[in-house]
């Protein structure tokens, strides 16, 4: 549905966004993530035709953003991280106006008050944009993305600044849509609950591209197990076991992590036994986003822009 090859933009000698290639399949929501000044903004700028690439290609359902600009966008819904309201409409006025621009064919009244609906604005119809709250004006900006039913999504920051309720509502509307959606999100947490796949840039490259569990890594293996209560020392026993690199006492009693290079488990069991040490739970600990983040972008420097 999305196919990006060999994009980049430079800004005389600075290189923006530098030979990035991915792509997104029909109906995937996908997280576009990295720090500050990675060139998340740039490319969701070409991917909607607002600006122009230095090189390299972006079609849209098949159609070329270059070549057939019009036939591309017409396929886009764009959230930008600040909604393109007029505030001096009401917003009936507004989705009226926005249905007109795109030259959107489906049956006006109908068509307009499904969006409404889906995006729990149906009360909010004849009051003026200008005295919404930050959460509406958000749902407004969704709305307008949704006029002419496109067929993807480009989401900038859509929830930053909203309040965790409005959060959750508005990942439950994005959710239900059913679309393919690329959302660019500082909030890993966003990203974590709503995407199945994440591409990270940093520096304007491409560092990593996969579903959390191809980020994490096949080959490591890290454990949390908890243990009976017991006066030896139990770190120096889990550390003498066969492939244990690092061991960490957690928050909870008598709970340690275990950071691998195999599956240790039957070693493990084996040395407790020995000193007589129960096992109460033992389960493998997934690494968190933040940490599949930092593993990525570290090392790529700090050269980064917008």
């Amino acid at each position: 549905m999305i196919e990006v090859t060999n994009l980049s933009k430079h800004y005389g000698t600075n290189k923006a966004v530098d030979n990035i290639s991915f792509s997104i399949a029909p109906g995937e929501i996908v997280a576009f993530l990295g720090p500050n000044g990675a060139g998340k903004s740039t490319t969701m700028n070409m991917l909607t035709g607002y600006i122009s690439s230095t090189s390299g290609t972006i079609k849209i359902d098949g159609c070329d953003i270059v070549n057939k600009p019009m036939e591309a966008k017409k396929r886009i819904g764009y959230l930008p991280e600040l909604p393109p309201l007029y505030l001096d409409m009401t917003l009936d006025e507004y989705l009226d106006f926005v249905y007109d621009l795109k030259g959107a064919t489906q049956p006006k009244k109908e068509h307009l008050q499904e969006i409404k609906e889906l995006t729990n604005l149906s009360h909010m119809g004849g009051r003026l944009l200008r005295n919404f709250s930050k959460g509406y004006r958000q749902r407004a900006g969704l709305a307008q993305a949704l006029v002419g039913d496109p067929a993807v999504l480009i989401l900038d920051e859509p929830t930053i600044g909203l309040d965790p309720k409005q959060i959750v509502e508005f990942r439950n509307v994005i959710a239900s849509l059913g679309k393919t959606t690329i959302l660019s999100t500082h909030i890993l947490s966003e990203a974590s609950a709503l995407c199945t796949r994440m591409i990270i840039i940093s520096g304007g490259k491409l560092i990593a591209s996969g579903s959390r569990d191809e980020l994490e890594g096949k080959n490591e293996f890290r454990y949390t197990v908890e243990l009976s209560y017991t006066d030896c020392d139990v770190c120096s026993v889990l550390s003498a076991v066969d492939g244990v690199l690092e061991v960490s006492a957690l928050e909870e009693e008598n709970t340690f992590l275990l950071t691998c290079t195999k599956d240790v488990r039957p070693a493990l069991f084996r040395a407790l036994a020995e000193k007589n040490i129960a096992i109460l739970q033992l389960k493998k600990a997934a690494p968190t986003l933040e940490e599949i983040f930092m593993r990525a972008v570290s090392g790529t420097g700090e050269e980064e822009t917008k």
